[in-house]
């Protein structure tokens, strides 16, 4: 009975492995801006670079975003991933749970699961900045407070 236990252990163990192997992971790479993917919209260009699974993460995103004078990619929004937006070009107003904060080139922005936020280019030049948006693996995925509110 006790190798039959064993062996079950050991066929699963092996189940679950092969089941995580499988997953396509990032592999440590770079990738220059003639090779991210570009996306071409009203007023911007969105460079899009990394979006496999990593060892820790899932549902990520890595891009650096381009914004003309009076633009925006869009409204200020909310999703269940965490984000990162860092400024490294021109200046334009942050949006940050419902508040608008002056951005430059240096700051950086970090968005909670669920709280809204976005920028928009105020200045007179474009705006460039680098996002990093992911979903940490085993970690739940946050319940969107909204839902909750709802009956």
């Amino acid at each position: 009975m006790f190798k039959l236990k064993l062996g079950l252990a050991a066929g699963l163990a092996l189940t679950c492995l092969s089941t995580v192997a499988a997953e396509p992971v990032q592999p440590s790479q770079i990738v220059t801006q003639a090779e991210a993917k570009a996306e071409k919209g009203d007023g911007y260009v969105f460079y899009s670079y990394f979006t496999k699974p990593t060892f820790g993460t899932q549902d990520a995103l890595t891009g650096v975003a381009v914004i003309e004078p009076g633009k925006e990619i869009h409204p200020p929004h909310i999703h269940a991933e965490e984000e990162y937006l860092m400024v490294v070009e021109g200046e334009g107003v942050w949006s940050l749970k419902d508040k608008e904060i002056p951005a430059k080139a240096g700051d950086i922005l970090y968005a909670a699961p669920w709280d809204s936020h976005g920028i928009r280019n105020t200045g007179k030049k474009p705006l460039k900045f680098v996002v990093m948006k992911w979903h940490s693996k085993g970690v739940p995925v946050p319940v969107d407070p909204a839902a909750k509110a709802r009956p």
